[in-house]
């Protein structure tokens, strides 16, 4: 990103027609929970090299912005235990809260 510091979490697929990893392709291959722990142990494995690290996530749509949001919910206390979460809601930043929708999220490792 062009922020000092911070960091876009991206990942996807790779697209069979390109070779390229892709954020867009949709495999309906039922392997959400499987993606969302991956990009756990990432972020674990990113912020243990770059402590200092602002990592921000974005789903390309809004159902996959909705998925994540559900993954961060369903593991906020475990979560909360190493990093500060941020939601975006109204063009400001603030502390995650369940059951409130947001475009983005903010993680950054708990010193």
């Amino acid at each position: 990103m062009d922020v000092e510091n911070v960091y876009n979490l991206g990942f996807g697929d790779r697209d069979p027609v390109t070779n390229y990893i892709s954020d867009v392709v949709i495999t309906n291959n039922g392997d959400s929970q499987k993606v969302l722990a991956t990009v756990a142990i990432t972020l674990y494995t990113f912020t243990s090299h770059y402590p200092d690290a602002i990592v921000v996530a974005t789903g390309t749509t809004p159902a996959r912005t909705r998925l994540y949001q559900m993954g961060i919910s369903n593991n906020l206390a475990a979560i909360e235990e190493d990093f500060l979460v941020l939601g975006y809601l109204n063009e400001e930043w603030e502390t995650f809260r369940k059951d409130v929708t947001y475009s983005s999220f903010l993680a950054r490792r708990k010193p």
